[in-house]
């Protein structure tokens, strides 16, 4: 940022900002933002985040150099821990003022990290995490530049996605807590296996929903440990973190109060407790129709067809969406890849989307 002669700064949360006409974010004169993030999950890709920072701060040097006339100041972000490792879309969570504070000092990643120790190591307070909230009005449009990170764009030939609304992520630990015994002379019919609850739940989630939810609900489970952990003990406990993702918020609620009853109902089946602990959870929210519209009329402008379609994934987006009007645009990813390692898109498809969200931030600055 500072390469490119923008003014940089960090805020409480982590967030990293350039500002163009800018040094802070200021109510009498509201700010066009672009950005995303650079954090990734284990073994991604170069893209997922990545693209949105870079192209943002690359249209925003392009608009100094050639000294392009805008009304507004403009920023690009890059938002810390979107990925989730303590609470989804944390940077942007505390930019909104959408931070559970009460949980702060005990929010821990999967692999029991507090959230307070690993901002420490980093040189921030996490409790001071609230203070990155922006003044309402500070923000005048938010749009971001990402990856689909599936397969709809490139199997329908479209160059460019204009999203309408981004899916809302409930992520649970879900703790069946049984009894160790000895795996060789505990008869089965005794049995408290914490894990066997766990699996089974695992099952009965997942059909539940596919059959109980709408055509776009998905749910997931991506972390799983047993304790004691080894062959000779019938496990005590069987831990699961349990995801779901849904644009409908009513959908996603009455899924989330199912899934708990469903829980509970194993347990008692199994003779296990069950302890439902809460991870994070996110909104389902419309993108504005304003910020639509610029950004279809970029495209047009570049002689680009676009497609309107909902995200299927989470985005830093749906919290900008509660304090401005805010959008996304999508480029096609290659055979729908996404956090792994050969995650990819055109080059010329990554061109085209800067050279759009550079139009849409012209249009939305003027």
């Amino acid at each position: 940022m500072r390469a490119a002669r923008l003014e940089p700064w960090v805020d409480a949360a982590g967030n990293v900002f350039g500002g163009l006409g800018m040094r802070a974010f200021d109510t009498a004169r509201p700010a066009v933002l672009t950005g995303s993030h650079i954090d990734t999950v284990p073994e991604g890709g170069i893209l997922d985040g990545a693209l949105g920072v870079l192209a943002g701060l690359e249209a925003l040097a392009v608009l100094r150099e050639t000294q392009t006339p805008h009304g507004r100041p403009l920023a690009v972000a890059a938002w810390s821990d979107e990925e989730g490792r303590y609470d989804s879309l944390f940077g942007s969570r505390a930019f909104c003022g959408k931070l559970d504070v009460e949980r702060l000092s005990e929010m821990a990643a999967a692999d029991g990290e507090r959230l307070v120790d690993a901002m420490a190591r980093a040189g921030f307070d996490a409790l001071r995490a609230p203070e990155a909230q922006a003044a309402p009005g500070a923000v005048a449009a938010y749009v971001e530049l990402h990856i689909e990170q599936g397969p709809r764009l490139e199997e329908a030939g479209i160059p460019l996605g204009v999203v309408e609304a981004i899916v809302g992520v409930r992520c649970t630990r879900v703790m069946f807590i049984g009894q160790a015994d000895h795996a060789g002379t505990t008869p089965m019919e005794r049995r408290r296996d914490g894990f066997l609850a766990a699996a089974e739940f695992a099952l009965k989630a997942r059909d539940l929903v596919v059959k109980r939810g709408s055509a776009r609900s998905v749910t997931n489970f991506g972390v799983v440990s047993v304790h004691p952990g080894v062959s000779n003990i019938v496990p005590a406990r069987g831990e699961l973190v349990h995801e779901m993702r849904e644009p409908d918020p009513d959908v996603l609620d009455r899924l989330a109060r199912e899934c708990a009853v469903l829980a509970r109902r194993v347990a008692r089946r199994r003779q296990v407790r069950v302890e439902l602990q809460p991870m994070s959870a996110t909104t389902p929210a419309p993108c504005a129709p304003r910020v639509q519209a610029v950004i279809e009329a970029a495209a047009g402008g570049l002689g680009l067809a676009s497609q309107r379609l909902y995200s299927a994934a989470g985005h830093d987006a749906q919290n900008l969406a509660a304090i401005t009007e805010a959008g996304m645009i999508f480029i096609p990813s290659k055979g729908g890849r996404s956090h792994r390692v050969d995650e990819m898109s055109d080059w010329d498809a990554i061109e085209r989307g800067a050279n759009v969200l550079l139009q849409t931030l012209i249009a939305l600055a003027r």
